[in-house]
């Protein structure tokens, strides 16, 4: 059955438009132009975009500069937006103009479209919904709205649940004491808690980086309109506007310091991929060491167990998987090609314009919830369940060889060499060679050698 459409016309002519959508030609022709990936902005920009088209509205009515019953119209319909009533609605591919203009047409036209149904009479998506605005700087606004948003609502939450799941270990496991490892190597001893509160130390201060980057994302371009100069808007426009937001959200936005540096560059976005991508190595790295020290059971570290929380084999009975910290470490590989995305797209602001920021918007909100979704993931269905293996622990202490470090004091660093050497290549304690070769009278040995002291700085009296 053919699809139903109806005839609108733009600047460029007719376009037939599917007969019950919302959106019109402007936004039809991008849908045919860009035919690339089937991604589509998500709810966080769709809510922004929403979030701005009902301050202008109540703006330009307060400032006298547009029609009460049509802004009360557009008003009520942005709020539909923001509520995320018309998200099937935002239809153009994520991969587009670089201005983003198709999408803040889409915006306009299912505005539009929807006050007109409410008020009963036309309303235009450039003479009323975008009066006062540009692509230029409504696209700007809405990648630090939504990102922002999305820092606050989503990813901090998760990665302080986090870190305070892995502080939690840190202090259950901290009477543990086992190899420490270098190069991937046996090194002197380390407690379990360490280990975990150094984890939990890595995420505390890719938070504080984050907050550090989101601050940057408070400065909106709203206001600048095409170039910067603020061309077709009231001087108060982008203020209030702005002002309104920052209620609606709760977040202390405001308006940029220089519109040229606002719409020209990226780089407030760049500095937040930064901080992403560093959160991405820490959540590599820790996600990675929690595999390897739950390796096992017989023939790896195993000085841990991992929850299981699925089999892991299609073919081997009873085998368990660290499937958690490799979902994770999947996701921060994909957070750490946005970062090259956001960095490439970042340097192209040609002039007065960036002309890559609906890919840019893309990558990095998907970087936040990717994040964010994955660490909620990880705590839940891994770090909490995590458990000690104590016994393990202490029978790859006793065999290491590097606790001969701790007889340097004693007998000097030459002849501590030689016990490590010989414990390693006979497969015993170091204390049983120290004893064989009566290097120190047993009441030394265990002063010399006693693990936990290890673990803590400071030398023997």
């Amino acid at each position: 059955m053919a699809e139903e459409y109806r005839i609108e016309r733009d600047s460029l002519g007719e376009m037939k438009v599917p007969a019950d959508a919302l959106y019109g030609p402007q936004t039809q022709r991008a849908v045919e132009n860009f035919p690339i990936s089937g991604k589509r902005f998500g709810r966080r920009f769709i809510e922004a975009l929403g979030r701005i088209k009902k301050a202008a509205a109540e703006t330009n009515e307060e400032l006298g500069l547009l029609d009460p019953e049509i802004a009360d119209a557009v008003i009520a319909a942005a709020q539909e937006v923001i509520d995320g009533r018309w998200d099937d609605q935002f239809v153009v591919d994520v991969y587009q103009t670089g201005s983003g203009t198709s999408t803040n047409m889409n915006a306009n036209e299912v505005i539009a479209h929807r006050a007109a149904q409410i008020l009963g009479r036309p309303v235009h998506p450039n003479d009323h919904v975008n009066f006062g605005q540009s692509s230029n700087d409504v696209i700007p606004t809405a990648i630090h709205i939504s990102a922002r948003v999305a820092l606050e609502a989503e990813l901090l939450p998760a990665l302080d649940r986090l870190r305070g799941a892995l502080a939690e270990k840190a202090e259950a496991f901290d009477g543990i004491v086992k190899s420490g490892r270098t190069h991937l190597m046996d090194a002197t001893p380390v407690r379990l808690g360490q280990e975990f509160g150094g984890y939990a130390t890595q995420v505390a201060k890719g938070m504080e980086r984050i907050r550090r980057g989101a601050a940057e994302l408070e400065e909106l371009a709203l206001g600048g309109t095409a170039t910067g100069t603020g061309i077709n808007t009231h001087p108060e426009f982008a203020r209030r506007a702005i002002a309104r937001i920052a209620e609606a959200t709760g977040i202390e936005f405001r308006e940029a310091e220089n519109h040229f540096e606002a719409q020209g560059a990226k780089d407030a976005v760049v500095s937040v991929a930064g901080a992403l991508n560093t959160i991405a190595v820490s959540l590599m790295k820790i996600a990675d060491d929690i595999r390897w020290l739950g390796s096992g059971p017989t023939s790896g570290i195993h000085e841990i167990r991992l929850p299981a929380v699925q089999p892991g084999s299609s073919i081997m009975p009873g085998k368990v998987n660290p499937v958690m910290a490799e979902a994770l470490m999947m996701v921060c590989a994909r957070v750490m090609g946005n970062h090259t995305t956001i960095t490439v797209a970042g340097e192209r602001g040609n002039f007065e314009l960036n002309v890559m920021m609906p890919v840019l918007a893309d990558a990095l909100l998907e970087s936040v919830t990717l994040l964010a979704h994955a660490s909620s993931a990880f705590t839940h269905r891994c770090v909490r369940g995590i458990e000690a293996n104590e016994a393990r622990a202490r029978e790859l202490l006793e065999k290491n060889p590097s606790i001969a470090t701790a007889l340097n004091p004693y007998i000097g660093y030459d002849r501590a060499a030689e016990v490590a050497k010989e414990a390693a290549a006979r497969g015993v304690s170091v204390r049983q060679v120290v004893l064989e070769k009566g290097l120190l009278p047993p009441e030394k040995i265990d002063e010399a050698l006693d693990v936990r002291s290890m673990t803590e700085p400071g030398l023997p009296d």
